[in-house]
């Protein structure tokens, strides 16, 4: 086929918005082979290919892209995967407008490649047509402790494990994936596929131990020790994520019907609660309010209108200051979920037996720029009004749980609780390496991913010096 000059990208199939507002089903359905070497041929195989620069895992784009177009999709596969570990996870969630998509060369005057869209058809491709499960590597001896099984961790895990590593995951909740079990929603991210990335590690020959909370069950310096029950790691890594939930300092805050995001997505995507065959329902919940417009926002009031609630967004700026990213955005306006911009909540509302009946707001108007760019909101005096409803989301951040910082005071920490590590990993604590949210704070997949792979490379060398 000959080069695709079109100024805009294929469309990807979706769900229509008020099918799928009423299902957890993936919205977006994915690239058909031919739109996938349509999309593939808008790709001008640069010499010097600045897609690259943008990709925190250094995903080699356009030699991926061209065995697309001569249909070698397992090629394709392939090729991701030198870099990557999780291509079918990454091309559904990684935010490829602000990394890989926005250096491509194809943007300037028009659309850029659908990057994203074409790294997600060659998973799922594999997985539909020629799936197969990698082989573990001969063991070198060496044992290595992961903390967590989110984005970093599995990505640590699985260069090590390459590496002939003997690899334990620690994870403390009772299924293994981190946020990406727990916080992304099931129709952003089916949990198969989750599912099936973890069984592709533990045939490389990772052992992953679920309810097992370091800090709690098990010390670090335990986990380096030489007891023969829980030691006998030559390094650990901490990739423990970014999970304690931020909340605004208001009145009325421990409410009945005040949920954080996280609590609320947990119980939605992990304990099920929108599945009846479940014994995990939420409190009924007709009228939603989420504080904040980031993604993790999005994610909850998509799932909040799933449940059959009216849901409405309440944020403090603008249209052009929310943090979400456009395709989320776009896709909650679509699926009727209103947004209160310029408000911002004073006060959370009860009912004398203490369930929230609505919030009291504010209304914001935009100063000056703050520290990072972005207008100042400001109060407007005498503006205050209601709104009810009978549950508040708060999606205001996350950051680093403090739990190893009170039980591992050995080890350098950031005023934010997030672990000091440098570019490659390395703590103040010997032996002790990190990664993803638990250093940077609330960050993207292929971030995480990134500092996870850079780590894996760090505890390699770390070891064969000794």
């Amino acid at each position: 086929m000959a080069t695709n000059l079109s100024p805009t990208k294929n469309p990807i199939p979706e769900q229509e918005p008020n099918v799928r507002n009423k299902n957890f089903d993936e919205v977006a359905l994915g690239y058909t082979v031919e739109l996938a070497l349509d999309e593939a041929n808008r790709c001008l195989q640069c010499r010097r290919p600045a897609c690259m620069t943008g990709c925190p895992v250094n995903v080699k784009i356009p030699q991926f892209i061209n065995l697309i177009t001569k249909q070698d999709f397992k090629g394709a596969y392939h090729k991701i995967l030198e870099d990557s570990s999780l291509p079918a996870i990454c091309g559904r969630v990684c935010p490829q407008e602000n990394q890989c998509e926005s250096k491509c060369v194809r943007g300037i005057k028009g659309e850029p490649v659908g990057i994203g869209r074409l790294e997600r058809f060659v998973a799922d491709w594999v997985m539909q047509n020629d799936d197969e499960m990698p082989t573990a590597a001969e063991p070198n001896g060496h044992k290595v402790a992961v903390v967590g099984s989110g984005p970093s961790g599995l990505a640590c895990a699985s260069d090590l494990a390459k590496l002939g590593y003997g690899v334990t995951v620690f994870e403390h909740l009772h299924k293994a994936g981190g946020v990406l079990a727990y916080g992304i929603p099931e129709f952003r991210l089916p949990k198969a596929l989750v599912q099936k990335e973890i069984d592709k590690l533990s045939a490389l020959g990772v052992e992953i131990r679920c309810d097992a909370t370091v800090g709690k069950a098990l010390l670090i310096d335990e986990l380096l020790s030489n007891d023969p029950d829980v030691g006998g790691y030559e390094a650990v890594f901490i990739g423990s994520g970014a999970g304690l939930p931020v909340f605004q300092k208001i009145p009325g805050l421990n409410y009945c019907g005040v949920f954080s995001a996280n609590e609320f997505l947990t119980r939605i995507n992990l304990m099920k609660a929108f599945d009846e065959r479940y014994d995990t329902p939420l409190m009924p919940i007709s009228k939603v309010c989420v504080v904040g417009a980031g993604n993790v926002a999005m994610d909850a009031a998509r799932c909040a209108k799933r449940l059959g609630a009216e849901v409405t967004v309440v944020y403090r700026r603008g249209e052009q200051e929310i943090p979400a990213r456009k395709e989320e955005y776009e896709h909650a306006k679509e699926e009727d979920i209103v947004f209160k911009l310029l408000t911002n909540p004073v006060e959370i509302l009860a009912d004398d037996n203490g369930w929230v009946r609505g919030i009291r707001c504010i209304q914001m108007e935009l100063g000056e720029p703050d520290a990072r760019g972005r207008r100042r909101p400001i109060e407007v005096p005498g503006s205050e009004f209601e709104m009810e409803c009978d549950a508040v989301i708060m999606a205001l951040g996350t950051s680093p749980n403090p739990l190893l910082r009170k039980v591992t005071p050995d080890m350098e920490y950031n005023q934010k609780g997030g672990i000091v590590a440098d570019e490659h990993g390395v703590t103040s604590k010997p032996g002790v390496f990190a990664g993803g949210d638990a250093v940077t704070g609330a960050a993207t997949v292929i971030k995480a991913m990134g500092a996870g792979k850079e780590a894996a490379a760090a505890i390699d060398r770390y070891i064969k010096s000794k």
